[in-house]
């Protein structure tokens, strides 16, 4: 069912079974080790490329997630997923070893909420009755790409964040235990004119505050109604500004009640500048962690906002602005039993 112009409610609550998580090296490292998986102690992991290892990370990510189910992997329908790399490589590649039939999604950091809340849609409308939905990043493969390859040794601003090498998958069903995906408000494009990018975590903070007052206008409630907002990447920068901003509109929210993936993942004394960036940061953030939370009846409703810079060396390189988008899904604690 559609909310105002932007906001599906899902009327039959399609339901997180199962994830899949995992993370490199820094991530072991970090903040929330126990949310991954699998932890790999190599940023290569055996591969030739950085993107081949960020495909493999994608594949193991999925497969984790049918393992932790009770279903066979030929009863997955589809697989939506995206990245940051050259045409999506990573999960094309993937997909190719997954089998399966394949939407491939580009809406930068914020495809890992894109690709749920298309896979809740597709599942409430009995598209479908089984969904694997997630994504991946390489901070390797990202900084080669976006900025400068590591080995270049290139200063960083404090306002830069740290792309987060990892992957996350969600199975979704139609029925079953686990968290249930109740709505979803699909971002519109937001671009307030920022160049620098360095500063991603400043460029998302108007997309994230003007989806976050879409999806509460919308549903007709406060941000209370949520035991915690959660934003993609935003990073100390970016929630700094963005917490400023939805204050200003009267959208009671705190540090207490409003959290970021991006300063979730990293502890505080690791050299991560603003914070955790890319696309994982989202997924590795909500499926291994903050699902855990609602699992164990810590949470019992959350609100995701997977934030996104849809930028690109190109246009970076013409001198255009950076234009951003959020996605927001909304996720409830499910019940013990089907």
């Amino acid at each position: 069912m559609l909310k105002g112009h932007r906001t599906w409610v899902f009327e039959n609550q399609p339901v997180i079974i199962s994830t899949g998580t995992v993370g490199g090296p820094f991530e072991a490292n970090g903040r929330i080790p126990e949310a991954f998986d699998i932890l790999h102690d190599d940023m290569w992991l055996k591969q030739t490329s950085f993107e081949k290892a960020q495909r493999t990370m994608m594949e193991e990510a999925c497969q984790v997630a049918v393992k932790n189910s009770l279903i066979q992997k030929e009863q997955v329908q589809f697989f939506i997923s995206g990245d940051l790399i050259n045409q999506i490589t990573p999960s094309s590649f993937a997909a190719k070893t997954l089998d399966l039939p394949y939407f491939g999604l580009f809406s930068a950091c914020a495809t890992s909420m894109e690709s749920l809340a298309l896979a809740a849609f597709l599942i409430n409308g009995n598209g479908a009755d089984y969904i694997l939905s997630g994504t991946a990043s390489h901070n390797a493969a990202t900084e080669k790409q976006f900025r400068y390859p590591t080995e270049y040794g290139g200063q960083k601003p404090p306002t830069a964040q740290w792309t987060v090498t990892g992957a996350g998958c969600a199975l979704v069903a139609k029925d079953g235990i686990g968290p249930k995906v109740t709505s979803a408000t699909i971002g519109k494009v937001v671009d307030m004119g920022v160049t620098d990018p360095f500063n991603m975590g400043g460029a998302m903070a108007p997309a994230a505050v003007d989806t976050i007052e879409a999806h509460l206008q919308e549903l007709g409630v406060d941000a209370s109604h949520y035991d915690l907002i959660i934003t993609g990447d935003l990073g100390q920068v970016g929630q700094e500004v963005s917490l400023d901003m939805l204050q200003k509109k009267n959208i009671n929210v705190t540090k207490e009640n409003y959290k970021d993936c991006g300063l979730t993942i990293y502890r505080e004394d690791q050299p991560v500048f603003s914070g955790a960036s890319g696309t994982a940061s989202s997924a590795v953030g909500v499926y291994g962690h903050y699902l855990q939370m609602l699992k164990e009846k810590q949470l019992n409703r959350i609100l995701m906002v997977a934030t996104g810079a849809l930028h690109s060396p190109l246009s970076v390189q013409q001198n255009d602005s950076i234009p951003c988008i959020a996605h927001a899904v909304s996720i409830e604690a499910g019940s013990d039993t089907s």
